[in-house]
């Protein structure tokens, strides 16, 4: 057990874990007393008060219909199931009424329940706990989901430290449970219990070192393109070869230099024979799985520009720290496999609206962390933010739309104010 955990749990006294039940029912055909049982989508949640509810044709997910109904496991209505098609986020959610004290149950205890996956080779779970406002906690459950489907019940046991961070406060969570389902799929759950003891039968990731354990990307609107994409670009690598001058790791952000800024690009960076290995969803650990399997190889571009994190940031709402770390690690592995290349390291670009915008923040919190990186030597650090920022430091939706990608405008913004900066290393190259 972390000594930190230990220390906390050590502190609490003997009533208090003589209160706590042995098990702590949560979803036993019925909802805790004065709970509720509720299915949402990306826009408000609704209650089931029947034996179903659906939720259809919403302003931001037009084309989502998500279902939830009473089922049956052992008896008629001892179960509940939920249905999503083309959803972007599908959620079944045990409401506990009265606040729940999971703080007995950190130190050996186990989340337990029967779940049926019928159909999931479109979609993905994950199973989820809220612990406060800006504590949600969740395991990711689509690959192990998947080759569930078709089985039948089965019952899985994870370690409730699975959903604990340090720092986390467990003594008042008011969702005990819950379901994420995205993509198309169906799944049943039924007998929702905390234990005191138990041995766990289902993996989770460590928080602490996710950021730099590799990993492909395994959401479900991204697992039939992404590996695809990766063998495309090392066709396009191979053909690059050592022509390539710059190269582009990245997110959404990077990618989408062959969409929203490809004008900017054919015009800026083609004629340098850039290469674009920027990947829609990446965190710093599937960036890592890519460089593992060979996309910078028998390259000898003069500089490498990188910026990502930003979806370690939206995903998990990670611990500065850990994104900064699997931001290192990815230089490490790059300055292994191209030792010749200078590293331009971009700090993370703002989202939200506004400065005070929570994952703003986050971001640059890592941003301040990953500055530290740059030697002058081999890595280079630049923070271009400003620009596309108001006085005020708020961000337009003139530049970003959705407050995270840069349309067209914003691609322009990012070469022009990355321009001295790559035109330096550049030049220092060529001597």
């Amino acid at each position: 057990m972390p000594i930190r955990l230990a220390a906390i749990l050590a502190v609490w006294s003997s009533v208090a874990f003589a209160a706590a039940p042995q098990a702590l029912q949560v979803y036993d055909g019925k909802p805790p007393a004065a709970g509720r049982i509720q299915v949402s989508d990306v826009e408000a949640p609704k209650t089931l008060d029947g034996d179903v509810v659906e939720i259809a044709g919403q302003a931001k997910a037009p084309d989502s219909v998500v279902t939830l109904s009473k089922s049956g496991k052992s008896r008629g209505d001892d179960a509940l199931t939920l249905r999503f098609r083309q959803a972007r986020q599908a959620t079944l959610s045990v409401e506990s009424g009265q606040p729940v004290d999971l703080r007995p149950y950190l130190a050996e205890g186990v989340l337990a329940f029967d779940v049926n996956v019928q159909a999931l080779s479109a979609g993905g779970i994950a199973f989820k706990l809220r612990c406060g406002d800006d504590c949600e906690r969740s395991v990711p459950y689509l690959v192990p989901g998947r080759e569930l489907a078709g089985k039948g019940w089965r019952h899985l046991v994870f370690s409730l430290r699975c959903f604990y961070r340090d720092g986390d406060d467990f003594s008042a969570v008011t969702r005990p449970f819950a379901v994420d389902g995205s993509g198309s799929g169906q799944v049943s759950i039924a007998n929702v219990t905390y234990q005191m003891r138990g041995a766990s039968n289902a993996n989770c990731p460590d928080y602490k070192t996710v950021a730099v354990t590799p990993d492909k990307l395994n959401e479900s609107w991204s697992i039939n393109w992404w590996t695809k994409r990766h063998e495309d670009k090392l066709a396009e690598a191979r053909q690059l070869g050592k022509n390539a001058q710059i190269v582009f790791i990245g997110d959404s952000i990077t990618h989408a230099w062959e969409k929203e800024g490809l004008p900017v690009w054919r015009r800026v960076y083609q004629p340098l024979g850039a290469l674009d290995l920027g990947f829609s969803g990446d965190r710093t650990e599937n960036v890592l799985w890519r460089l593992l399997h060979g996309e910078v190889d028998g390259l000898d571009p003069k500089v490498a520009v990188l910026m990502f994190g930003t979806n370690n940031t939206g995903h998990r709402q990670e611990d500065p720290r850990t994104t900064a770390a699997g931001i290192q690690r990815n230089i490490d592995e790059l300055r292994k496999r191209l030792p010749h290349t200078r590293i331009l390291l971009l700090a993370i670009f703002p989202r939200g609206e506004k400065p005070d915008d929570k994952l703003r923040r986050i971001n640059e919190q890592v941003n301040a962390i990953i500055a530290g990186f740059a030697d002058e030597r081999t890595v280079f650090f630049a923070n271009i933010n400003q620009a596309f920022l108001q006085a005020d430091g708020t961000l337009s939706t003139d530049i970003m739309p959705d407050l995270l990608h840069p349309n067209e405008r914003g691609y322009e913004i990012w070469a022009e104010a990355m321009a001295p900066a790559l035109k330096k290393l550049l030049s220092a190259a060529d001597r």
